[in-house]
């Protein structure tokens, strides 16, 4: 039975390609290790935040995020549909009920065949839709400008090779017992 614990981690770690399986580990020295320099421009989150603030979409434009464009005006145009549809309904009932109160008949056959109370009902059903509707917008309106904000902030960071993070299994073959470690090594 412990036996299969060993090829279960094996297989594990090979399956993911997380690890390097070594009865000895070197430490490799480089002497000319050399930085690029990147300037980094403190005010790119806040110009990012800034262009998506005037225009919904423009601080991705500018982070070169062009794909996430179409995502921003999908989510805002949807929640606009849905409140100037939900605003239309509203007015509908509205009026109906308000006619009903004059004594006015309705027009329609639908409308005619509903109680005040459900005329009541239906007013505050479409009323709750297109409030939510209005925090949806502002939702994702702030939250495509966080989301500038953030792309830019976190293009300006160092995601280089030597910054890895590999789990490694190391054997302990002095005493040839089966006693397994893990060990996680940083290299930078």
């Amino acid at each position: 039975m412990h036996c299969y614990y060993y090829y279960y981690f094996i297989l594990l770690f090979l399956f993911f390609g997380l690890t390097t399986i070594t009865a000895q580990e070197k430490n490799k020295i480089v002497l000319n290790d050399t930085l690029k320099s990147e300037t980094i421009d403190p005010l790119r989150p806040a110009k990012a935040a800034f262009y998506s603030a005037i225009l919904p979409g423009l601080g991705q434009v500018y982070n070169k995020k062009y794909w996430k464009v179409p995502l921003v005006y999908g989510a805002i145009g949807t929640s606009v549909y849905f409140y100037v549809d939900s605003q239309k309904n509203y007015n509908i009932y509205r009026d109906e009920y308000k006619n009903r109160l004059l004594g006015k008949t309705s027009d329609s056959d639908y409308l005619a065949r509903l109680s005040e109370n459900q005329l009541l009902t239906a007013q505050k059903q479409f009323q709750r839709n297109r409030d939510l509707s209005a925090l949806f917008i502002v939702g994702f309106y702030v939250l495509n400008i966080i989301d500038a904000n953030i792309d830019a902030a976190l293009s300006q960071f160092n995601v280089s090779e030597k910054l890895a993070f590999k789990p490694v299994i190391n054997f302990r073959n002095e005493n040839l017992s089966r006693n397994y470690g893990l060990s996680l090594a940083y290299s930078f």
